[in-house]
């Protein structure tokens, strides 16, 4: 078997954490008395922008903002999202943790590539695991520690250099065009599954496109290679 390790990214594949970001963000810009909302359709387009620093210096481009300390403001928003998730704000999506448990009892090394940063990671495997993200996946590959995010190849290409593995020694799964155009630049191969901010984006660069990442359990590892 060539496959040596699976590599998920975070948001809309792990787990539908797109609407707490929202909020997050929202709440934040209330606090700071900015007058901001950002509706569905708002994030529907400023995720075509991956990094939420980077949506929040292209939305106050976008509305003749004055200077703004994205920084504070984003670290606010990670407050305020992390709390969320430590309430019981999510759930893995279908599929995931039986590909995670197959990964394991398969002896196959576990990623994360993502764009969102490390508190987010860490926040959502306490909630859905009940443990580190550490002791979840062997590697950890954020979007705060590579020069350029999603669909730059940057984040795949790091965590492949952590696994210690050449591309097609592993499988991505995304939810995005973005993340799989990330995932196939690293020379990866992709399973794609739209989120709920996905729905009906093009995704036919990835090897397979499935509803639910739950339609890949049945043919276990062996299926997983043969992509």
């Amino acid at each position: 078997m060539r496959l040596k390790a699976l590599i998920f990214d975070v948001d809309g594949t792990l787990a539908e954490t797109e609407q707490g970001h929202r909020a997050a963000f929202n709440a934040a810009f209330r606090a700071a008395g900015l007058g901001w909302h950002w509706s569905v359709a708002d994030y529907a387009r400023l995720l075509t922008t991956t990094g939420g620093k980077e949506r929040i210096a292209r939305y106050g481009d976008e509305v003749g903002a004055g200077p703004l300390d994205i920084r504070a403001l984003h670290a606010d928003k990670t407050a305020r999202y992390t709390a969320w998730v430590a309430a019981g704000g999510l759930r893995l999506r279908p599929g995931i943790a039986a590909l995670i448990a197959m990964a394991r009892e398969g002896g196959l090394g576990l990623a994360v590539a993502t764009t969102t940063s490390r508190p987010n990671v860490e926040a959502l495997a306490q909630a859905a695991f009940g443990r580190g993200a550490a002791e979840v996946f062997d590697v950890l590959a954020c979007g705060d520690e590579v020069k350029a995010k999603k669909p730059a190849p940057d984040v795949y290409l790091l965590a492949l250099a952590r696994l210690g593995l050449r591309p097609e020694q592993a499988l991505a799964f995304e939810d995005t065009p973005m993340g799989v155009a990330s995932a196939r630049g690293a020379g990866l191969r992709v399973v794609a599954s739209p989120g709920i901010y996905a729905q009906g984006a093009d995704l036919s660069a990835a090897q397979k496109v499935v509803a639910e990442f739950s339609a890949l359990v049945p043919g276990g590892l062996a299926g997983l290679d043969a992509l």
